[in-house]
């Protein structure tokens, strides 16, 4: 028995010994390996076009260092999570045999990680439950407490943990839920904040207060044990209903959010920026913002916004370089995260007539080729047919021009010509310029049936912006590390690739939308911007019913506007002046202090008065208006612009 006993002592002892040489064994070399980047840890600083930095912070979130704190929140931390953090070296043995020991006698899984384990799962691992995955999480652990202070792991963590609600990082969460800085946290907003990782979508007080209270209740409990507070602090917690805020503070931005994920979202698909500097090493993100405009589009959606169930999304862009000046991808980022603007798909409507009447130009018809404006049924092989109608049905009963179906948005006449040019005809030019989006060749096609992304619908948009330049939309200028080498440049691609003499005549008569020689048996469809407008803009506007477009622009802007609901139901007629109102002040607030500026003329390009209606030589008539024609294919009449 005496043998038995020594020989289990002896290898008990071996076991233990073996085991504390391998624990010793990992912490020298995790010593000796090279250290855990973390003073840069997923830091991001975005840079404006004019190299002014606006946001700084772990991916999502604003760095809060732990000197600016609320010590109640870092007691309230520690205590609920991890209340031996300052006296282990990474794992808590003691927890981890009691949850074990938990866990086997009553059947049901409890937790054991400490505050430097959490860490690393959240900055470096997935939350895969494998073995290889706890093994990997453990030695970082170790490297990470061998080579940094408690104070250091305690603030990176505080600054990285998802605290609900799209915030991540004590800074965002204390900011949106109290509307006040860390440091200045009262004892039960600290509980409540340090409550909320637990489960981010339940304890956070916006979505359920009680959840919050009842958890922050035993976050307060684990406090009293811990000798951080004492009972009559604890039992006169919240006797009142603590005030939340629910909002970030409004001296920030609302929606540039939506432009931060849009240049994350545009940094991931850049080559040869290693992945794990982008999660580790920190970046320098030279962006194309424009926080004026941005500001001013983000104001000017506020005053316009009526309906709450409404949801907008909008983009500014310079058409010379493609760098995206401003862009929202939603209403509100706290409420929604979901960002429209790179996300959706969503139809277009009659801003998709622009690229089928430039396929007209270039296939033979001009600005005043006619077809018979009348409510139409086309039939089509095997007795399929299809019956359009204008808005409110209104039709002229007669021939009309090219320029006037596209100013009074007419879908029998668009229908007519692009079954006149073939179907495969407009499919070719959205991809000829830059649409990769998935467009179907049907007779509907013409009328904006096919859903689309608002930036990639941009790029389409870009090439007739800038006179028939192929330009990609992009948000980055340059990316550098945290030393100054430049990772990544961005290089202007200039393609010409349409004709720049049809797009010049496509732009002229985009104009007509606010043109009031147009008035006739009914009204350009943007007449009622005309008298806000400081200069030319070639403009269209769209609308189905569940989406509303507007997209116009000049030779320094190009903006694109969308209105509807998430759930495609069907808006009413405030969702296309919202578009419209948003579309205009947005433009007009940017170039306010730039000179107006137009496209110059082609030299082979000339322009002649006529009818806006007939297209017939008519200079007594109301409805007089230049029609531009590349020479060679105008009709006899006088030339009102000619070549210098």
């Amino acid at each position: 028995m005496k043998q038995k006993l020594k020989l289990g002592f002896r290898i008990g002892l071996f076991l233990f010994l073996s085991s504390l040489i391998a624990i010793i064994g990992v912490y020298v070399y995790a010593f000796f390996s090279p250290k855990l980047e973390l003073t840069n840890l997923g830091k991001i600083y975005l840079y404006d076009q004019n190299e002014t930095l606006v946001f700084k912070g772990a991916l999502n979130n604003q760095w809060v260092s732990l000197n600016d704190m609320s010590e109640h929140l870092l007691n309230a931390v520690i205590s609920v999570e991890d209340k031996n953090f300052y006296h282990h070296h990474g794992f808590d043995y003691f927890r981890i045999g009691k949850a074990f020991v938990t866990n086997i006698l009553k059947n049901r899984r409890q937790g054991a990680s400490t505050i430097s384990q959490q860490y690393i799962k959240n900055m470096f691992l997935t939350f895969d439950q494998t073995w290889h995955r706890k093994i990997e999480e453990a030695f970082l652990t170790v490297e990470l407490e061998v080579h940094y202070s408690k104070d250091n792991i305690l603030e990176g963590y505080l600054n990285t943990i998802n605290y609900g609600e799209g915030n991540y990082g004590v800074g965002e969460a204390s900011q949106y839920y109290f509307n006040k800085d860390v440091k200045d946290l009262t004892l039960e907003e600290a509980i409540m904040l340090a409550g909320i990782p637990k489960s981010p979508n339940k304890f956070n007080p916006v979505v359920d207060y009680d959840a919050c209270l009842k958890r922050a209740k035993i976050v307060a409990k684990s406090m009293l044990e811990n000798h951080y507070i004492d009972q009559n602090t604890y039992d006169n917690l919240f006797t009142d209903t603590v005030l939340i805020y629910g909002r970030e503070n409004t001296n920030r931005s609302q929606m540039i959010q939506y432009y931060q994920d849009a240049v994350l979202n545009e940094l991931k698909n850049i080559r040869g920026i290693p992945t794990s500097l982008m999660e580790s090493g920190g970046l320098k993100i030279f962006t194309t913002l424009n926080q004026d405009a941005q500001k001013n589009m983000e104001e000017i959606i506020l005053s316009q916004m009526e309906e709450p169930d409404l949801q907008i999304a909008s983009v500014l862009l310079n058409p010379k370089t493609g760098g995206v000046l401003a862009l929202t991808g939603g209403f509100d980022y706290s409420k929604s995260q979901y960002n429209r603007a790179i996300q959706s798909k969503r139809q277009v409507g009659s801003t998709m007539k622009p690229f089928l009447y430039y396929a007209a130009l270039a296939n033979g018809l001009t600005s005043s080729s006619t077809f018979l404006s009348s409510e139409t049924t086309f039939v089509f092989s095997n007795n399929k047919t299809y019956s359009p109608s204008n808005y409110n049905h209104i039709y002229a009963n007669q021939d009309i021009t090219m320029s006037a179906a596209l100013a009074y948005s007419d879908n029998i006449y668009a229908v007519k010509t692009h079954l006149f040019l073939g179907e495969n005809t407009l499919v070719d030019l959205t991809k000829q310029v830059g649409i990769k989006g998935e467009v179907q060749a049907n007779p509907s096609l013409a009328l904006g049936t096919s859903e689309l992304n608002m930036m990639d619908f941009a790029t389409g948009y870009m090439t007739l912006a800038s006179g028939g330049f192929k330009k990609e939309p992009y948000f980055i200028e340059k990316v550098e590390d945290m030393d100054g080498n430049i990772l990544y440049q961005h290089k202007q691609k200039n393609e010409m690739i349409l004709n720049q003499n049809y797009v010049y005549i496509l732009n002229e008569m985009l104009t007509n939308t606010t043109n009031s020689s147009f008035n006739s048996y009914t009204t350009p469809t943007a007449l009622s911007l005309a008298s806000k407008m400081s200069r030319k803009y070639a403009l269209k506007t769209g609308t189905t019913n569940t989406d509303c477009w507007s997209v116009g622009y000049t030779p320094d802007a190009l903006g694109l506007v969308w209105v509807g609901k998430d759930d495609s139901s069907e808006v009413g007629s405030i969702a296309s002046r919202i578009s419209k109102n948003v579309w205009l002040e947005t433009i007009e607030k940017y170039l306010e202090k730039k000179e107006a500026n137009w496209y110059e003329t082609p030299h082979n390009v000339i322009g002649l008065v006529r009818d806006a209606v007939t297209g017939k030589e008519d200079y007594n008539s109301k409805n007089s208006t230049i029609f531009y024609y590349e020479k060679g294919t105008e009709l006899t009449s006088i030339p009102i612009h000619k070549e210098e």
